[in-house]
């Protein structure tokens, strides 16, 4: 074994030094030798990742950026085409945590063992951002940031309610607090991935899972559990927003933008909201922006509590995102690109991720670090904090893919859910379709 330093470029290191074993493999790169590991990255936040690849580049090997589709399930397909070729240009990849047990059981991710595993899963790691990076007890990719979903709202709205806001809230109280004074609830409820993000927290902020979690990874053997209390608990508060007058225009194709958009007007009393991290940056960047929040006291009465409770008394479940990132297992660069990943997930990397594009890390230190407390709310960052700590992830499955777009066929239009026959509905025809007799 040796242990080889490397001068980075600019100066960013990975925080601890790594032990690699074995011979180097040759690959293809420029004329002097010197390979290129190619990076493929989804949309967010390109400029700090450019910045990153640039970083995290050594003498012995540059990282190139190559860019994904904007669409998750874009990205996956793109993704996934290369990898069932056997690509070895494929080196590193930002992966959608869902994607991970997919890409992990057809054995296109290459596993962190050792002493790399160690690294990647420290204690450092938030649980939440842990969970969604392992796979039949191996380290598979590495989290580089964590997203999470929060109850946004209008201050003044709230309190013209009466909704103590210092206390856990639930959608219930949340709907009739929007109703009842002109204002709005702010979800995404179009037929796409976030629509199931939502139904997932519900369902699992009333103690259920879309999946039995101890039979998930049997694939299409796992166990189907919608049809229960929580998926009739989380149909009911779909049903209840729908029929309300909190619901908003758009709300059968709502998404992260149009929801936002929602809450900037100042000329009537706003909304609540569920979204992710972004909205912070994104909302205080507006002020004074055409179409943004007017002035200063527009950003002053925007509040942010935890995820709204689908039952009153159950811990919600926030929603777990963001982006892990893996190895190609047919890279011909295995050692240099795991070495670049533990660079690009460090806990400089993230906070400069974190600071400059609004992506919240993966690791405790990052979020007590002097640069986020002076980018971010305290408060807010401890809420970010605990929602990903805390927060419940979607079904860890190889069949995700299928399993999103069965909830999706079923659930969708929102308007039509009914706590009576959309979960059995969805449970029968989620079971037909794992076991290989529908087709979506």
């Amino acid at each position: 074994m040796h242990t080889r330093s490397r001068r980075r470029s600019r100066g960013l290191a990975v925080t601890a030094s790594l032990v690699l074993t074995g011979t180097l493999l040759t690959a293809c790169g420029g004329g002097d030798g010197k390979p290129t590991l190619n990076w493929y990255i989804n949309p967010d936040g390109q400029e700090t990742l450019n910045q990153l690849a640039s970083d995290c580049s050594t003498d012995e090997y540059d990282i190139e950026i190559q860019l994904l589709p904007s669409s998750a399930t874009d990205q996956r397909t793109q993704l996934a085409r290369r990898l069932a070729a056997g690509d070895t240009s494929t080196d590193l990849m930002s992966l959608d945590p869902v994607f991970v047990p997919e890409f992990a059981s057809a054995g296109w991710l290459e596993p962190f063992t050792g002493d790399l595993a160690d690294q990647v899963l420290d204690d450092d790691v938030l649980e939440g951002a842990a969970q969604t990076v392992q796979w039949d007890d191996q380290v598979v990719a590495a989290p580089q940031w964590s997203n999470t979903q929060v109850l946004w709202y209008r201050k003044s709205l709230a309190e013209a309610a009466g909704l103590d806001m210092t206390q856990p809230v639930t959608w219930d109280q949340v709907i009739d607090a929007a109703a009842d004074n002109d204002g709005t609830v702010g979800v995404q409820a179009n037929k796409y991935e976030a629509y199931v993000v939502w139904i997932n927290a519900l369902i699992q902020g009333a103690g259920g899972n879309i999946l039995d979690p101890d039979t998930v990874e049997a694939g299409r053997d796992a166990k189907v559990t919608i049809d229960s209390e929580a998926g009739r608990d989380a149909a009911a508060v779909i049903q209840k927003l729908a029929d309300s007058g909190a619901a908003q225009a758009d709300f059968t194709t709502s998404n992260e933008g149009t929801s936002l958009g929602q809450m900037y007007p100042d000329d009537g009393p706003g909304e609540f909201m569920t979204n992710w991290t972004f909205v912070y940056q994104n909302y205080a960047g507006a002020v004074g922006q055409p179409g943004g929040p007017a002035d200063e006291s527009a950003l002053e009465d925007l509040g942010w509590v935890r995820y709204p409770q689908t039952v009153a008394g159950e811990e919600s479940k926030p929603p777990i995102g963001g982006i892990t990132i893996g190895v190609g297992a047919y890279s011909e660069n295995l050692d240099f690109a795991q070495e670049a990943a533990l660079c690009i997930t460090s806990p400089e990397a993230q906070t400069q991720l974190a600071v400059n594009e609004g992506l919240m890390p993966s690791r405790q230190s990052v979020y007590e670090s002097d640069e986020l407390t002076e980018a971010y709310p305290a408060d807010l960052l401890e809420l970010w904090r605990d929602s990903v700590d805390t927060g419940g992830p979607r079904p860890q499955s190889a069949y995700y893919s299928q399993i999103s777009s069965a909830i999706q066929s079923r659930w969708h239009s929102p308007t039509s859910v009914n706590p009576d026959t959309t979960p059995t509905s969805s449970a029968e025809f989620l079971q037909a379709i794992l076991s290989g007799e529908a087709l979506l």
